[in-house]
């Protein structure tokens, strides 16, 4: 098969480089995918100015002509999704269902955005016999976005639709390790808007770098690792610009004596091994009662065990490769450390296509028992299939190592006691805490503010809370 050729889009226009990078299937590292663009700081420059113009028009627009315009951009997701999931699979090493259902949820994003803006975008206004006063919002201008590899379409969408809703205009890095789904599906969107309304601009750390200095950019909003943040809030700093991070998380699911078993293995197992443990807000470690802790571990690895694993196209996988070598090696370096702390580690699953295996960036899901509470596995974000399980008879204990941590994303209660998990929860030091599954429902995803706390992030996406990161403020008072 042909490696597709992508290019930047920069005002409804694809703009080739003379510098190409190959994108390798990881999973068969021999498949050349695609032939991607490499940006600097000129490709940077001509994308934000196009954004800058299209500002000055798109900022005047309704509220209502824009959420028109991104309901359409949802919809077209929806009916675009099957013509992407197979090569998002190539790309990423996801699989196909999880795609489709990354593209659905990416939707149900956009729309729910455009339905938040409404209300929240009015001004706020006060009267008394003084004076008349009015806070009203308004579009911040140029958003540098800049996406992750490992669901890019629902977390390009978290960026695109609210910064778009409020009037701003945007420049879109999506990561160079799965870059065509997003951009494919971008470029179709952003052929529904005016020319620079929508910009995308490929490469590494230097488009990030240019596109955070460039004085034409009002806000970074980033999702990624906590040193590329770093990197970026120090660029921001001599530009005095806002920035948005939804960073990394060690999430911990804690399962109580009264859990009901049976219903909760199987979702708290998914929300640790979907996409082979690699998104944010993934059950990182377990915390099992005593009690309970040798059957729990028991059921666990007999679950795991059922995964099969091997390329995302291959007929019965259901278990995929990791995304790039980098976090290849960093997860073959922590399990080799962790096999030589003693710990009881059990590599489970069955290989497909085992004379392929050496062929693509492939690991058996994990599961490690008899672990310290403070053990290495414990303590870091994996963002990979490794889970570590740990017994507990002190539950105040787990609670004050829970908020030791540097990160506070996301975690999760197991019981059949609503009032014991609530009173939990809210001891816990994290943006978010999920009772009896491993995620938001519907009504979470248009309600809850997605982020974290300490170096999880800063700021909040998704629901009208989210919305606040794409307006500056200014008021008005009138003295009578």
């Amino acid at each position: 098969m042909a490696a597709l050729e992508l290019d930047h889009l920069i005002d409804n226009q694809d703009v080739a480089s003379p510098a190409r990078d190959d994108l390798r299937d990881p999973g068969r590292l021999d498949d050349v995918v695609a032939r991607v663009a490499r940006g600097g700081a000129a490709e940077v420059d001509a994308a934000v100015k196009s954004a800058h113009r299209a500002f000055q028009s798109w900022k005047k627009t309704t509220y209502a002509e824009r959420a028109e315009l991104l309901r359409k951009a949802a919809d077209l997701l929806d009916a675009e999704a099957d013509s992407v999931v197979e090569l998002m699979a190539r790309e990423s090493g996801m699989l196909v269902p999880t795609n489709k259902a990354e593209i659905g949820m990416a939707a149900n994003i956009v729309r729910d955005n455009a339905e938040a803006a409404e209300t929240f975008l009015n001004a706020k206004q006060v009267e008394d016999n003084e004076s008349w006063v009015s806070v009203e919002k308004r579009p911040i201008g140029v958003i540098a976005a800049i996406i992750p590899w490992n669901a890019p379409i629902i977390l390009a969408m978290r960026k695109v639709s609210p910064a778009l809703v409020c009037g701003n205009t945007i420049v879109v890095k999506p990561a160079p390790t799965a870059p065509l789904g997003l951009s494919i599906l971008l470029k179709k969107m952003a052929a529904l808007f005016p020319p620079g309304v929508i910009n995308i601009v490929h490469g590494g750390g230097d488009v990030g770098h240019a596109l955070t200095v460039h004085p034409l950019v009002g806000k970074v909003s980033f999702t990624g690792g906590g040193a590329v943040a770093r990197m970026i809030m120090k660029d921001a700093a001599d530009g005095i610009k806002g920035v948005q991070f939804e960073l990394g998380g060690n999430d911990p699911a804690i399962l109580l004596e009264d859990a009901d078993l049976d219903d909760a293995l199987p979702k708290l197992l998914g929300g640790a091994f979907r996409r082979s443990g690699q998104f944010c807000f993934a059950v990182k470690r377990v915390y099992v009662p005593a009690s309970i802790y040798e059957e729990v571990v028991k059921r666990i690895e007999a679950e795991v065990d059922k995964f099969k694993v091997g390329h995302p196209l291959t007929k019965g996988v259901n278990f995929g490769p990791i995304n790039n070598k980098g976090q290849f090696d960093f997860l073959k370096g922590l399990l080799e450390r962790t096999h030589k702390d003693g710990y009881t580690v059990k590599e489970l699953g069955s290989v497909v296509a085992p004379e392929t295996w050496e062929q693509g960036y492939y690991m058996r899901p994990v599961v490690v028992s008899d672990i310290d509470l403070e053990a290495e596995l414990v303590q870091v974000e994996q963002f990979g299939p490794l889970l570590p399980v740990v017994r507990y008879d002190d539950l105040d204990q787990v609670v004050d190592s829970i908020n030791d941590s540097e990160l506070g994303l996301g975690s999760s209660i197991w019981t059949r006691d609503f009032d014991k998990a609530l009173k939990l929860a809210q001891r816990l030091e994290v943006g978010m805490t999920f009772i009896n599954n491993s995620g938001t429902s519907r009504l979470g995803q248009k309600n809850i503010p997605f982020g974290g706390v300490k170096q999880s992030g800063i700021g909040r996406e998704s629901s009208p809370i989210g919305l606040r990161e794409y307006v500056e403020y200014h008021a008005i008072n009138f003295h009578k």
